[in-house]
């Protein structure tokens, strides 16, 4: 894949797991790349792993679910590198595994502040920059799930946010087409991470039984966010799903 050439990159929860491979991969190719997340400490790791490759990266402490930190950490990346051409939305968190009725509002509200609106804050912030720079235009990527089309037991707020994500990418893609920002999706099955390490030993099925599940690599996640950044504004991926072959998402589970 050819390298880009100057291009401007934000990934939120660049602190680790996807997203912390993601960014690598994106400064690999010639990104310049503003790592954010709430550990500062975790975002500098990120950064000290691509010193050796030259070029640019930022870390900045900032927390999804506060429009304020969001807005303040958009600025700065802006006035650190001048313009912003990739946005990839890709913090997420999940609530404890448990029936429905037992959530508190403040387990749901986590989740529903970090998945759903962290997204649309970081979002509004990009579109905004996106459009006020020349060039105009740019790439949002939001990190869905295929738990938004196949739930786990006992997943009701993760798979509702992600579920929501989809409405959020399309609203995107409709508002932006004026100013050349495409947005889309990428819906992900079984990366490995230091989340999903769990399911090597086993995992709640629908079937009420606890089995193991196949993981691919966070790599192969980073590759698929690269390669639908590497298509002109013009084109735009607009879904994609990048899963385990055989987990237990096509088919009766």
């Amino acid at each position: 894949m050819p390298m880009a050439q100057g291009k401007i990159a934000l990934v939120t929860g660049a602190g680790s797991g996807i997203g912390r491979v993601t960014a690598l991969e994106l400064h690999k190719h010639g990104y310049s790349v503003t790592l954010t997340g709430r550990r500062l400490e975790a975002l500098e790791e990120t950064a000290a792993m691509a010193a050796a490759q030259g070029g640019k990266m930022l870390a900045i402490s900032m927390d999804v679910a506060d429009p304020e930190s969001v807005r303040c950490a958009f600025a700065q990346a802006v006035d650190e590198f001048g313009r912003l051409d990739l946005l990839f939305n890709n913090a997420g968190t999940s609530a404890p595994g448990v029936p429905m009725e037992e959530l508190s509002p403040e387990q749901w509200r986590d989740v529903v502040n970090v998945n759903l609106n962290g997204s649309f804050f970081c979002a509004q912030q990009a579109i905004a920059i996106m459009k006020a720079q020349r060039p105009k235009g740019g790439r949002i990527i939001n990190n869905g799930s295929v738990s938004a089309h196949a739930p786990r037991p006992f997943s009701a707020p993760y798979t509702a946010t992600k579920h929501a994500i989809t409405g959020l990418t399309k609203s995107i893609s409709l508002d932006g087409r004026a100013d050349n920002i495409a947005c889309g999706q990428i819906d992900i099955g079984n990366a490995l991470t230091g989340r999903t390490q769990r399911m090597q030993k086993g995992v709640p099925q629908a079937d009420g039984g606890v089995k193991p599940e196949p993981l691919m690599t966070a790599q192969q996640v980073a590759d698929a966010v690269l390669y639908m950044d590497s298509l002109p504004l013009e084109t735009n991926v607009q879904f994609m799903t990048i899963m385990a072959t055989a987990m237990p998402f096509v088919g009766r589970g």
